[in-house]
C-alpha cells in the first residue's frame, strides 16, 4: 500500500493541473461539433428516413409570387441616371439549383422510370435476405419456393396482357426484348432467304431502329414508315408497304415522346390476314392502357418493370405460342427461359416485376381515372398561354405523357429555368445530344419547335398540389424568358418572322 498510495497522489495531481486545460478543449471540440453540425443541418442534400419526409412539399420550393417579386424588385441605374426596376426572377433563375434543405424536385418524368412501389419493395425484401435459392436448382427446397415466386410473378405478368404463363420471357428490360424480337426473327426466318424484309415506324425507340440498322448490315431491307403530323401512322401506308418476303412489322403501342397510342388492334389484324409477325414495343402500355395480345393479334411484345412502379433491371418479352413464333437466341448458355434466354434468373426482380404487374392490373381504373385528371387540369393550363401547342394527336394519346411546345423559348434553357421540376426535352435514352427530337422532326415540327418542347410525366403518385405548383413555375419562368428573346418582341409587334430576311455577318 505504501508503493501505490505516492503513484496514486502523483496521478492525481497530474489529472488536478490538466483539468483547466483538458476542459478548454472538451469545450473547444463542443463547439466546433455545434458548428458542424449546424452546417452540416444547412448544408444536407441527403433526406432523412422519417415519416413523410421523401414526400415533395410544393410550398417549400422556390416562390413564384409574380407580385411579391415586383414588390422587392432591384433597382439599377440606367445610361441616363434613372433608376429601373429589374424583376427578381433574374436572380430567382441564377439559384434555381439551390433546393431548400432537404428537398429535391417534383418529379415529373415518368416516361423516363417510375418510382417503386413500397407494396413491391415489401414483395422483394425477402428474395434479398432468407429466400435466396437459385430458381433453377431442382433438388433441394431453396430452389423450389424461388421457383415457386418465379412462376407466380410470371403468371401476374401474362394476365396483364392476355397471355398464358408459358409466354413470357424474362429479359433484363425492354431493349432487350427488342433486339430479342426482331434480330431473332428476322435471322431465323432469313436464314433460308425468302425472308429479308421488315418494316418499322421512324418514330420508334433507338434500340428497335439501332436493331433494323444492324439487320441492314447483314443483307436485310427496313422500310421505315413516316407517320402523320398527329404521330399515327398511315394504315393505308403499311400495307402498301407489306411484301411477300416481310418477316416482321415492329410498331410502338405508345411513344415514350409524344405518348401517342398507336391502332394495335388494326396492324394485328392486318398484319395476320397477310401472314407476317407483329411487334410492339409495350414498354409506355402495359399497365397504364387495356391490352390484350389474343385480341389484338400480337405476336411478340416487350415489357419493362421499371415504367410500371417495378424494379429495374429486369423486363419480358411475350412470344406467341400458337401460332408458334421461332426465333433465334441473341444469350446462349444454359438453356433457360424456354431456350430462347439463357442466364439464371434474379428472383428479387422477378418478384417485384410481378407484384407491380398484379397492382397495376388490379389498379388500372382508378390511376387511369386519377391520371386523366391531372392531365387535363395541367395542359388546360399550359395550353391557356399564347403560342403553345400540343405534340400528338390530342384524342389518342395517353394522359401521362403530355408534351407541349413553348415558341420562341429554348427548352434546354427552360429545363435549367425549371430546376426545381424534374423533366425532358425527349427520352432520357437520347436526352444527353443537343440535337432536336427526331420523333418531333418526324411529325414535320421545325427545328425551333422541336427544339422548345417540354416533355411533362404524371404518374400514380402525381398530386393536385404538384400539378398546380408546375402550371405556376411553367408560366412565370416561360414568360421571363419570353421577355429576354428579340424574336419575341417582333411577334408582339405583329411581325411575322418567316416574312423577315435575316443578313449573315
Amino acid at each position: 500500500m505504501s508503493n501505490i498510495a505516492p503513484s496514486v497522489l502523483r496521478q492525481a495531481s497530474r489529472l488536478a493541473t490538466a483539468a483547466p486545460l483538458r476542459s478548454a478543449r472538451v469545450l473547444s471540440r463542443a463547439t466546433t461539433a455545434a458548428a458542424v453540425k449546424t452546417a452540416s443541418a444547412s448544408r444536407s442534400y441527403v433526406t432523412e428516413t422519417k415519416r413523410n419526409n421523401a414526400d415533395v412539399q410544393a410550398e417549400h420550393a422556390i416562390k413564384l409570387d409574380h407580385r411579391e417579386m415586383e414588390k422587392q424588385g432591384l433597382a439599377i441605374s440606367a445610361q441616363d441616371g434613372s433608376s429601373q426596376h429589374v424583376s427578381p426572377m433574374a436572380d430567382v433563375l441564377s439559384n434555381a439549383t439551390v433546393m431548400d434543405e432537404g428537398q429535391r424536385p417534383i418529379y415529373l418524368d415518368m416516361q423516363a422510370t417510375t418510382p417503386v412501389d413500397p407494396r413491391v419493395l415489401d414483395a422483394m425484401m425477402p428474395f434479398f435476405t432468407n429466400v435466396y435459392g437459385n430458381p433453377h436448382s431442382r433438388t433441394h427446397a431453396y430452389g423450389w419456393e424461388t421457383d415457386k415466386a418465379v412462376e407466380e410473378a410470371r403468371k401476374h405478368i401474362a394476365d396483364l396482357i392476355g397471355a398464358d404463363p408459358k409466354e413470357i420471357i424474362f429479359t433484363s428490360g425492354a431493349t432487350e426484348s427488342n433486339n430479342m424480337s426482331i434480330k431473332g426473327v428476322a435471322r431465323f426466318f432469313g436464314r433460308s432467304g425468302k425472308k429479308k424484309h421488315i418494316i418499322t415506324s421512324q418514330t420508334e425507340h433507338k434500340c428497335v431502329l439501332d436493331s433494323c440498322r444492324h439487320l441492314q448490315d447483314e443483307g436485310f431491307e427496313v422500310t421505315y414508315l413516316p407517320v402523320k403530323s398527329t404521330g399515327l401512322i398511315d394504315m393505308a401506308e403499311l400495307e402498301a408497304a407489306i411484301r411477300p418476303d416481310t418477316a416482321i412489322v415492329s410498331i410502338m403501342a405508345v411513344n415514350n415522346e409524344i405518348g401517342v397510342i398507336q391502332p394495335l388492334e388494326e396492324i394485328g389484324k392486318l398484319c395476320r390476314s397477310k401472314k407476317i409477325f407483329f411487334h410492339t414495343d409495350a414498354a409506355q402500355a402495359v399497365g397504364k392502357i387495356p391490352l390484350d395480345v389474343n385480341a389484338m393479334n400480337i405476336d411478340l411484345m416487350s415489357i419493362s418493370s421499371h415504367k410500371i412502379y417495378g424494379p429495374k433491371g429486369i423486363g419480358a418479352c411475350y412470344v406467341r405460342r400458337r401460332p408458334r413464333v421461332r426465333l433465334d437466341p441473341i444469350i446462349s448458355g444454359g438453356g433457360q427461359e424456354r431456350g430462347l434466354r439463357s442466364g439464371t434468373l434474379a428472383p428479387p426482380l422477378v418478384v417485384g416485376f410481378g407484384e407491380a404487374c398484379r397492382i397495376a392490373k388490379e389498379e388500372m381504373p382508378y390511376d387511369s381515372k386519377r391520371i386523366k385528371y391531372l392531365s387535363d387540369r395541367l395542359l388546360h393550363g399550359l395550353l391557356s398561354m399564347e403560342h403553345t401547342s400540343q405534340n400528338g394527336d390530342p384524342n389518342h394519346f395517353y394522359p401521362g405523357c403530355v408534351n407541349v411546345s413553348f415558341a420562341y423559348v429554348e427548352g434546354e434553357s427552360l429545363l435549367m429555368a425549371l430546376k426545381d421540376i424534374a423533366l425532358s426535352s425527349g427520352s432520357a435514352c437520347t436526352s444527353a445530344s443537343l440535337e432536336p427530337s427526331y420523333v418531333l422532326r418526324a411529325l414535320g415540327n421545325s427545328d425551333e419547335s422541336a427544339h422548345s418542347s417540354i416533355r411533362f410525366g404524371i404518374g400514380r403518385f402525381t398530386t393536385e398540389q404538384e400539378i398546380d405548383y408546375v402550371l405556376k413555375a411553367v408560366t412565370e419562368r416561360v414568360g421571363f424568358l419570353r421577355e429576354l428573346s428579340p424574336l419575341w418582341e417582333l411577334v408582339q409587334e405583329g411581325i411575322d418572322l418567316n416574312t423577315i430576311q435575316w443578313s449573315q455577318h
